[in-house]
């Protein structure tokens, strides 16, 4: 009741969180959320295709109602407000406050044994750097926390995850090569996005998409600078799903075929200059899903990653479901 108030208010109201409003599109949206008392929130799992579609029509209303609202309020007038907690709209927010877990690869021990601190006999030791993905972990770690501090955030190497974390929300940061909880996790969804293994450093791997002859493989461009093999663009998978340990929680994988690849993933939801549009153009193309996933391109110039613009037909170079646009 004092929510509601809060949103009717003439003097100072709140916008309601897209969280609510996700919410009332569900229930508006079938009459069997009043079939029997008490009232229920049906899981969108067991909505039909006709009520799914229902939904969506409800939920993009109410959200232009809103977006509405908050254009055409002054802020020196105090009429209208976004909700109270920073970040509760963005994609990185858990609004159930369960634990978080980010999981990472550990370097191979080849990659390990040439690096003066990651060697734990070593008075200089840094257990980070034995890590991979350390960019992409740096950058989604202080951003998860910053959104999420009532949930505990962790993170974890593959081959370090206690029963638990798996049964947590999972963030899956890096590739099948060696981060074996990704690799674990795709075989267990029902994904038409494959993976190329990359067999030695030498090898660029790519995504096959499709199955059977029907199939369609992308791969990263490579170029040279003098002597030097450099990446100019590499392959990004982005993942987002129920965790299939825990249908409760979620699971999201950003994985890209080189470091640069999950980096740009990763940053496409954290960019301060693209993460609202990514997040609006995922809510508005996969309404409804519980899972989706886009690949993606992701552009390195002078050995720096470019934020994807997912609203850039270009940016996108598969999308699953097919068809939501």
């Amino acid at each position: 009741m004092p929510l509601l108030s809060s949103w009717e208010s003439r003097t100072h109201p709140k916008a309601p969180p897209l969280t609510r409003l996700a919410a009332y599109a569900t229930f508006f949206a079938t009459r069997r959320s009043v079939v029997r008392y008490p009232y229920r929130l049906l899981p969108l799992s067991e909505l039909t295709p006709e009520e799914s579609q229902r939904r969506e029509e409800l939920l993009a209303e109410l959200t232009e109602l809103r977006a509405a609202a908050l254009r055409s309020a002054r802020p020196e007038s105090g009429t209208v407000s976004e909700p109270d907690r920073p970040g509760r709209d963005d994609f990185w927010f858990f609004p159930d406050r369960n634990n978080i877990t980010i999981v990472v690869a550990q370097l191979p021990k080849a990659m390990r044994d040439q690096m003066p601190y990651a060697d734990p006999t070593k008075p200089d030791y840094v257990e980070l750097y034995t890590y991979a993905d350390l960019d992409a972990l740096i950058e989604l770690h202080g951003h998860i926390r910053a959104l999420n501090p009532r949930s505990r955030v962790h993170f974890r190497i593959a081959s370090g995850l206690a029963p638990d974390d798996y049964t947590s929300h999972l963030v899956l940061l890096g590739g099948v090569d060696w981060n074996v909880v990704t690799r674990e996790l795709l075989e267990r969804v029902d994904l038409p996005v494959r993976q190329v293994t990359r067999h030695d450093e030498s090898e660029s791997g790519g995504f096959v998409v499709g199955h059977g002859g029907d199939q369609r493989v992308f791969a990263p461009k490579l170029g040279t600078s003098g002597e030097h093999e450099v990446l100019q663009e590499d392959i990004a998978h982005f993942y987002r799903g129920p965790n299939p340990f825990n249908h409760k929680r979620t699971v999201t994988i950003c994985n890209g075929m080189y470091g640069r690849g999950t980096l740009g993933a990763v940053r496409a939801l954290t960019d301060e200059r693209f993460r609202d549009r990514n997040a609006e153009y995922l809510r508005k193309t996969f309404a409804g899903l519980d899972a989706y996933s886009v690949l993606t391109r992701v552009t390195v110039v002078n050995g720096r990653v470019v934020t994807p613009d997912w609203n850039l037909p270009e940016s996108r170079l598969y999308e699953w479901p097919e068809g939501r646009r």
